[in-house]
């Protein structure tokens, strides 16, 4: 009887171990790794709210991979990635192949509105710049524009608001956006074109200084200027503000889709605003007065 309890309960025990070492190994939101991929130029807010999971997530860990965008997206149709930040719009086409090689409805995450802008050393006397300036600009062999790369976000994006291809677009290369703000000087007939969130953290000393480096230019377009601030963001009333967001290729609810839903939600959210960038996701804050 006692040799029939020991088995009995030896078989239990072992019942159990196998159950939790399944549960361990099993995918979750709330543990694992999970790499993402990101261009530069939204690296910073990607990090932030990367970090505010981690803490939130003790069990997650998080790796910020920074690769050109057109890049990323190539990876995540591969399967080699399974969640990157996009800023342009896909195209048709795009959109098919995602759908097609993921088998997910297309669905953006959208979580911030960030920029692209247009800068040039301090003491340029350059005060603003049109949307006239720029087209004819990226059609001169002078290349006056400086982006930071072939397939880069920032140029994907300015060309698609200029219905243009990249590759029809004559411009300079120095890599990197921060590398831009602190090399421009050395050019000063050239205008450096980055991401708003390479110094929008408004409290970063790193940021301050870029931005003590640099000014930035408003964009005249139909006789009125525009500026690359909270107003212009929100209303989206500069010409190249950006609309980044999430793609995955995480079918059910892991870690992919747990950090998509904790960037888009309040928390989420005042991250971005911290960033200095404007939430997507835009929550009222309601206050009872009694």
């Amino acid at each position: 009887m006692r040799n029939s309890l020991k088995i009995a309960l030896l078989s239990v025990m072992s019942i159990a171990a196998v159950s939790c070492k399944k549960e361990d190994k099993s995918p979750s939101y709330h543990k694992g790794d999970l790499t993402i991929l990101t261009d530069e130029s939204f690296k910073s807010v990607t990090e932030a709210l990367a970090d505010g999971y981690m803490i939130n997530y003790p069990e997650t860990h998080i790796k910020i991979v920074t690769q050109k965008e057109d890049l990323a997206f190539l990876d995540l149709l591969k399967d080699k990635a399974r969640i990157t930040v996009m800023s342009r719009d896909l195209t048709p086409e795009e959109k098919k192949a995602y759908e097609e090689q993921v088998d997910l409805k297309f669905l953006p995450a959208k979580f911030a509105a960030d920029a692209v802008v247009f800068v040039v050393p301090k003491d340029s006397p350059k005060q603003s710049i049109s949307m006239d300036e720029i087209k004819k600009g990226l059609e001169s062999d002078a290349k006056n524009f400086i982006f930071d790369g072939t397939n880069s976000s920032n140029l994907n994006f300015v060309a698609q608001k200029l219905k243009k291809q990249p590759k029809d677009l004559k411009f300079s290369i120095i890599p990197g956006n921060q590398n831009i703000i602190e090399e421009l000087g050395k050019y000063p007939d050239k205008i450096g074109v980055i991401g708003l969130n390479t110094f929008s953290r408004p409290y970063d000393k790193t940021s301050e200084k870029l931005r003590d480096m640099v000014k930035i230019l408003p964009v005249e377009n139909n006789g009125k200027l525009y500026t690359a601030d909270a107003a212009g963001l929100r209303e989206m009333e500069y010409p190249f503000t950006r609309v980044l967001y999430f793609l995955t290729n995480e079918g059910n609810f892991n870690i992919a889709n747990g950090f998509i839903r904790y960037s888009c939600t309040q928390l989420g959210q005042m991250i971005v605003q911290k960033e200095g960038l404007q939430p997507y996701n835009i929550y009222k804050r309601e206050v009872q007065m009694r």
